[in-house]
């Protein structure tokens, strides 16, 4: 029979300590408007897949003036200033539509089905309905929810946290 020596290590016991030190002054989170953040950010993405930004068109009707050249000899037409602006438009939407596509994909199955069939798909459905399809009571559907938020939030960087010295509240990019 083989005997197991268990040895006591005090520095495994500081480093243990030490971590559950750090975890008590990370700052807390509003969970309330980083929620809101959260979801307006959702809603966001809806807007912008609907974005069309044909109202961006060029002027249709000629208009005549004097042009200076210029030293570098460029002209800029309206038209060609509403093509760049236009690219420039699309090229920030795509970016904010893939920025969160790519966090919802980094979430579970659970949690991504939830955010996908209430949030992202165009049809506009309620928790209840998401919660029976998917055959969950509703406070595990809650809770899921919850947490796929918490950790939207935080790929995001749009979690809020909660100054404790001056009762004021701190976004992620802000600076306290």
């Amino acid at each position: 029979m083989t005997a197991i020596a268990v040895v006591w290590c005090p520095f495994y016991f500081f480093k243990e300590r030490m971590m559950i030190m750090q975890l008590t002054f990370l700052p807390e989170i509003d969970r309330d408007k980083t929620k809101k953040n959260v979801e307006a950010a959702l809603e966001k993405y809806q807007i912008m897949l609907l974005m069309d930004p044909e109202e961006c068109e060029p002027k249709i009707t000629a208009s005549f003036r004097l042009a200076p050249s210029s030293p570098t000899n460029e002209f800029h037409s309206t038209t060609e200033d509403v093509a760049l602006e236009r690219i420039e438009i699309t090229e920030k939407r795509r970016n904010y539509i893939n920025r969160i596509r790519k966090a919802v994909n980094r979430l579970n199955y659970q949690e991504r089905t939830i955010i996908i069939k209430r949030y992202i798909n165009d049809d506009d459905i309620y928790d209840y309905e998401v919660y029976n399809e998917m055959g969950f009571s509703e406070r595990k559907y809650y809770r899921i929810k919850a947490r796929a938020f918490y950790k939207l939030a935080f790929i995001l960087r749009l979690e809020v946290y909660k100054e404790e010295k001056n009762n004021e509240l701190c976004t992620a990019n802000s600076r306290c």
